[in-house]
């Protein structure tokens, strides 16, 4: 064997061991990078108490569940909000950790389904890396998501790609945002955990589809609304995502085009309602038409396009904008192109129905035996998973009625407490009313006024088609304290009102 010969099978060699050494190198790379995923990964444990809004002054039995989260900057843990919605007690997992730590909320977004939780006990967040906040993927890129389903004590990865995204109602609060949709496996108690893209979080689990008609089918809370809510999180003040104050309509119809002279123009929506005292009050008029939110145009389905080839509704434009900030529209008025800028206003809630509240304390009127509460998503979701159906038609038609200055929300006689000052009513249940002794009722807060500190020697109930519940005032108060303890209720007024006294009344 030649010289040569030897140096070149030496040099061979020399190199499949190199090769190789690389290969072990990439592959330990590879298992540190995952590693440093999973210790960012936690699993939360809670214990919730909601109240019972068929039952206003208890409390539901205790509730034990579980879900996940994602270590973020500055010893903080991102997770769902409904994994911790009314908890009493939050404890939080390290990954290969049997110890659990005592956690609280931080700051919390029912309406993104997002909260940021704070661990109290030290020692926790010793040796993790936080994960940073990446960008949306792109449709049919794949995805990595990390969590404990089914309470399991081990880590869960599976694998999905990102096969649409667009605005969803978020099943937790009713919130309709952007929403990403994956193929990967979802399950109780992956909620709260993170979708993985090139080590960052591209998303938090939120959903899964239960329809039955899907499968495999998941959602989460994509990167612009996650970024938002932690900008919203920076003086811990909860000021959520801004509604401008009106509503809209699509304008595909030729004749509408024609008549709201936009027949000769590409897109534009019309604008059918503006609430009083919006942001939009005596800016925008009914019957404008919106071409341009942001520089986003709005094409006639009120969708715009948000990135190449991929459309939205028209509300991602408003819900890139935090309260305070201005707000550029263009629109159509009367033929004639108009720019207005609006300042980016609270958002407020402008149905007869109040929106579902966590973490608060049912408010309630036992006047008479019978309790009056205020209409909210709460009580219409009482009636169970399937409130679509069950809940009292009244409530439900209820959520589609706007409010006004004059009659901001409902108040309800959910059930009567039997006695003898209310006989003839003891089977009346869920009756919205419209008046007190003739007076108009604007609010729960002005209801509960009237009652508390009212001097007719009845009062008179009225409804909407006119029909009457009569109590006498002295008999309600002379025998108000036999019917709590007959009942077991605390105290018959849990309403936040000043009472004679100057005393506040309030839970």
């Amino acid at each position: 064997m030649s010289t040569g010969t030897l140096h070149s099978g030496f040099r061979n060699l020399f190199s499949l061991v190199l090769f190789g050494l690389l290969c072990l190198n990439v592959q330990a790379a590879g298992n540190t990078s995952v590693e440093r995923l999973k210790d960012a990964v936690v699993k939360i444990h809670t214990t919730s108490t909601p109240a019972d809004y068929f039952t206003p002054w208890r409390l539901l039995n205790a509730k034990q569940s579980s879900g996940s989260g994602s270590v973020i900057s500055g010893n903080r843990i991102l997770t769902n909000a409904h994994v911790v919605a009314d908890a009493t007690y939050i404890q939080a997992q390290k990954h290969g950790d049997p110890h659990k730590y005592l956690a609280q909320v931080a700051f919390i977004s029912h309406e993104a389904d997002l909260a940021i939780l704070e661990v109290l006990e030290p020692g926790f967040f010793d040796g993790l890396r936080p994960l940073a906040v990446g960008s949306l993927p792109e449709p049919l890129q794949d995805v990595s998501v990390f969590g404990y389903p089914f309470g399991g004590t081990t880590l869960s990865i599976t694998r999905g790609v990102l096969s649409r995204i667009e605005h969803q109602y978020y099943a937790h609060a009713g919130g309709y945002f952007l929403a990403g949709q994956i193929d990967a496996a979802i399950n109780p108690g992956n909620s709260g955990g993170p979708v993985i893209v090139d080590n960052k979080i591209v998303g938090v689990v939120m959903q899964s589809n239960t329809s039955g008609r899907a499968e495999n089918l998941g959602y989460f809370v994509p990167p612009s609304v996650i970024k938002h809510v932690l900008e919203d999180a920076k003086d811990g003040r909860h000021d959520g995502f801004p509604d401008l104050g009106f509503r809209t309509q699509d304008l595909e119809s030729p004749a509408m085009r024609q008549a709201y002279g936009v027949a000769d123009r590409d897109g534009g929506i019309l604008v059918a309602h503006v609430f009083e005292d919006s942001s939009s009050s005596d800016k925008i008029l009914p019957n404008d038409v919106i071409m341009a939110i942001d520089g986003f145009d709005i094409a006639d389905d009120s969708s715009l396009e948000f990135r190449n080839n991929l459309r939205t509704n028209f509300k991602y434009a408003i819900d890139q904008y935090h309260r305070g900030d201005e707000v550029d529209i263009h629109l159509v008025r009367d033929g004639k192109e108009v720019k207005v800028t609006l300042i980016a206003g609270a958002n407020r809630n402008f149905s007869l129905v109040r929106e579902q509240a966590f973490e608060q304390t049912p408010e309630y009127l036992v006047y008479g035996g019978v309790v009056f509460v205020p209409l909210n998503m709460n009580l219409i979701k009482r009636w169970g998973a399937d409130w679509h159906r069950q809940a009292p038609v009244a409530f439900l038609n209820a959520r589609e009625t706007r409010s006004s200055a004059d009659k901001e929300e409902l108040v309800v006689a959910l059930k009567v407490l039997a006695a003898d000052v209310n006989l003839g009513y003891h089977d009346w249940k869920n009756w919205i009313l419209e008046s007190v002794n003739g007076v108009p009722i604007r609010n729960f807060e002005d209801f509960c006024e009237q009652i508390v500190n009212g001097t007719e020697a009845n009062t008179v109930f009225r409804d909407e088609g006119g029909f009457q519940m009569v109590l006498n005032r002295q008999q309600a108060l002379t025998s108000e304290q036999v019917i709590l303890q007959r009942y077991r209720v605390p105290r018959a007024n849990g309403c936040h009102v000043a009472v004679e006294d100057g005393e506040e009344a309030a839970p």
